[in-house]
């Protein structure tokens, strides 16, 4: 599998909008610059970043937020970055292939600066969340400071998670109860190029693994997040007859990929075990909840049938094989773009953070680009990054909610 995705994974930082301009917003209260790098030594490439934040805002940034691809020292970039800017809060994670407004590739490391006098950050941290997840996510909880903080009639959090060690899932629903319903999430897990090795999430200049990090947001005014996937089903429904954490072992009472094998012979095809991910990428699971379904990428044909999947899915919950198209993903970006700008009502957007898989990106290939223009052509001239990630976090009113694959995820922050 990481031969195959190894020929996938090549790219390097190029223009993506001809004649664009500047990505440095108006100094009316708040202030963001979105910032790249091709840079790959891993200290230069932090004081890049730093450099250009410093060039374009007129105070030290309150939180920068750092996607940086897994060939980097981590540690090395985020303590050139803090102090070549001297940013209060850094946190970050290893990405997947990385954008901006300007620039999208594989590779690359890319920055977020918030300067918001009208806003309040913090920095919550959890560790062991493969053994408690329930612990992290109060860890998390406890470096906030909403519970005690009522100027803000608006709590949100941007949380980034070692996907590597699972319970993403588990770990948004805690966070919910942690913070009684009153925050929303948005963000994603940790990627490494779909190679499944490392993934890790930044804390300032600490680089960690088996943990989840979380942007607290206190503000005036409302954050808009929108979720939208362009999948739909392709086959009957199946029963999940047993799952053991990322490892889906049965449907209906068969070997997983019996089912799959099954569905590739209706459309002419082969599954071939010992190489599946390209008929994996075009042919996802869903997990019907009911009011839609949320994605789940399978990776990996085990000898026994079984099959190794990008998140858990519930034993007894019901799945189908789904279909999408590139069209239909770059139609998900627009929708959850829209959904996001309606969210802050009358303002207009000022910054915005865009995730979709790395299983997406792969599927979609040069395309992809589509779907990034998507975004950035609903948000006007608000600063913009994201990257590609090993799952997709939401959790805001009205949004479809939980954890993800091949989703896309989009906040915009109001001027």
């Amino acid at each position: 599998m990481a031969c195959f995705l190894g020929s996938l994974l090549t790219g390097s930082l190029h223009p993506l909008f001809a004649g664009a301009g500047g990505l440095c917003l108006g100094e009316v209260h708040m202030e963001a610059i979105a910032v790249s790098t091709a840079q790959s030594d891993s200290a230069a490439a932090g004081y890049e970043l730093a450099e250009q934040i410093k060039e374009s805002l007129s105070s030290a940034p309150h939180a920068v937020i750092v996607f940086a691809a897994p060939h980097f020292r981590h540690s090395e970039l985020l303590q050139a970055l803090s102090d070549g800017c001297s940013p209060e809060i850094i946190v970050g994670a290893s990405s997947a292939g990385e954008f901006t407004n300007e620039t999208l590739g594989v590779g690359l490391a890319s920055a977020l600066a918030i300067h918001d006098p009208e806003a309040s950050f913090s920095l919550g941290v959890g560790t062991n969340l493969k053994s408690d997840p329930a612990a992290a996510a109060r860890s998390i909880v406890s470096g906030f400071k909403g519970h005690g903080d009522y100027r803000f009639p608006y709590r949100s959090a941007l949380v980034l998670t070692d996907a590597l060690a699972g319970y993403a899932d588990a770990l948004t629903d805690q966070l919910t109860m942690a913070t009684a319903g009153e925050y929303q999430f948005f963000g994603g897990g940790a990627g490494d190029n779909a190679t499944f090795e490392r993934t890790t999430v930044f804390c300032g200049t600490k680089v960690l693994t088996d943990a989840a990090v979380a942007l607290e947001i206190l503000s005036r005014k409302p954050l808009g997040i929108g979720v939208s996937h362009g999948w739909e089903p392709a086959s009957d429904p199946f029963r999940v007859t047993q799952a053991e954490g990322l490892r889906l072992v049965s449907l209906n009472g068969l070997p997983a990929v019996e089912a799959f094998e099954e569905h590739a012979a209706t459309k002419g095809e082969t599954l071939d075990r010992s190489s599946p991910i390209p008929f994996f990428l075009q042919n996802i699971l869903g997990i019907d909840t009911g009011s839609g379904y949320r994605l789940r990428v399978p990776l990996i044909v085990n000898d026994d049938g079984s099959i190794h999947c990008a998140a858990e899915i519930p034993t007894g919950s019901v799945v189908r094989i789904m279909k999408s198209s590139h069209q239909s993903a770059a139609e998900a970006a627009e929708r959850a773009t829209d959904a996001a700008v309606a969210g802050i009502g009358e303002r207009s957007p000022k910054a915005a953070l865009f995730f979709d898989c790395v299983a997406t990106r792969l599927r979609c290939g040069d395309h992809f680009a589509t779907e990034v223009s998507a975004v950035t052509s609903r948000i006007g001239d608000a600063a913009m990054i994201g990257c590609n990630t090993h799952g997709q976090i939401a959790r805001a009113e009205g949004q479809f909610e939980g954890f993800h694959n091949c989703t896309a995820v989009v906040c915009v922050f109001p001027d």
